[in-house]
């Protein structure tokens, strides 16, 4: 299969959950630029001898581009827009009414959360607003939105970010169209890769870092911790609550194993799965008919489907007692670089069994669209 090229190398993957707008996907790209600036080649003949001085390096720019797609007939895809921004870290589509423009969140290089609105009848990203969480030296790591559960007609829900600076920032609405940052605290000693919300809970949030620790916050309470699990053998790059389930949240690290926790009882994992790389995203299936289907981008070992057995009772009960409790149903090989970015289409044009992924590699800078 020939693989679409995103000239830089490319990290993140997002259908669009909007009802008007399923056949919209986005990739993010993140190209790291380090340039010099030339010695002066001007030298008398009193300094002849004199060793130059050390070429004075500029500070790493870093560089990224949205690419905006749709999905066309015969399973392929056309690029619409390029959006030249910092380097792209992260990106989510808000959850909202069919009668709101869609909306996705940019997290960024330079401390920057941006929303963009989806003209869908322009096929066009507008950018409505930028949002500064930190200096332009710290780097926005991901981000999340509260309200998939609920996707209210106009209103947005909060969003969180994680920051490089180990920082967690709580995003809200201001207005009926922007978000203003009203909370930031100190999360982690070293980078949260990941920040995601309790989708049943809106008003916990979870969050994993290179501190192999994963750490549980009420957002009413501040920077103090609801609990830490310091049983990872790895950074935490990836955590996502189940959409279907309550209780059930899955959890990647950079140990080759997702972990399935209930929210309940978040320090012993119910199973664990073992994916064979470095797990950088985990996504649940958008379709409750296949809520036991959890796709993982595996870093060095492709993209995979991981089938749960959540049973007909207890997911929790079940899923802890199962014999077999997880299983590889699928996986892509189709690319040559680092697995990073994934994502299911919420298109059910091919029915629940059949649904369109998206997916995209780093080095090799490439995006590959396929079934599972």
């Amino acid at each position: 299969m020939t693989g679409y090229d995103t000239d830089w190398p490319a990290d993140s993957a997002e259908f669009c959950p909007h009802p008007d707008a399923t056949d919209i996907f986005v990739v993010g790209t993140y190209k790291l630029e380090q340039t010099e600036v030339p010695a002066s080649t001007s030298r008398g003949e009193d300094n002849a001898s004199t060793p130059p001085p050390e070429t004075p390096k500029r500070p790493q720019k870093r560089r990224g581009k949205c690419l905006l797609f749709r999905v066309q007939e015969g399973d392929q895809f056309e690029l619409l827009q390029e959006t030249e921004l910092a380097a792209i870290l992260d990106m989510k589509w808000c959850h909202r009414g069919a009668s709101a423009l869609p909306l996705l969140a940019i997290a960024d290089s330079e401390g920057h959360i941006t929303l963009h609105e989806l003209h869908n009848d322009e096929s066009r990203l507008r950018l409505v607003q930028t949002i500064s969480c930190a200096s332009t030296e710290t780097l926005c790591l991901s981000l999340d939105w509260s309200n998939r559960r609920s996707p209210a007609s106009s209103a947005l829900g909060n969003l969180i970010v994680s920051l490089s600076d180990g920082s967690l920032s709580l995003l809200q609405p201001e207005g009926t169209s922007g978000l203003t940052v009203t909370d930031s605290w100190h999360a982690h000693d070293y980078e949260p890769w990941i920040a995601a919300w309790n989708y049943w809970d809106t008003n916990v949030v979870y969050s994993g870092g290179d501190d192999l620790k994963m750490k549980g916050w009420d957002i009413r309470q501040g920077g103090t911790p609801t609990f830490v699990n310091k049983r990872f053998d790895a950074g935490v790059t990836t955590i996502q609550s189940h959409p279907h389930i309550e209780h059930i949240l899955a959890v990647g690290s950079y140990d080759n194993t997702v972990r399935i926790f209930d929210t309940r009882k978040p320090l012993v994992p119910l199973t664990e799965a073992d994916v064979g790389g470095g797990a950088w995203r985990v996504k649940w299936h958008p379709s409750p008919a296949r809520k036991s289907d959890l796709l993982v981008a595996c870093m060095h070992d492709g993209f995979k489907v991981v089938k749960l057995d959540f049973g007909a009772g207890d997911p929790s009960t079940t899923l802890a007692s199962s014999d077999q409790s997880w299983e590889v149903v699928k996986r892509f090989d189709g690319h040559t670089s680092l697995a990073y970015g994934a994502d299911w289409s919420f298109a059910r044009d091919g029915g629940d069994e059949d649904t369109f992924v998206a997916s995209c590699s780093f080095y090799d800078h490439t995006l590959q669209l396929w079934r599972a």
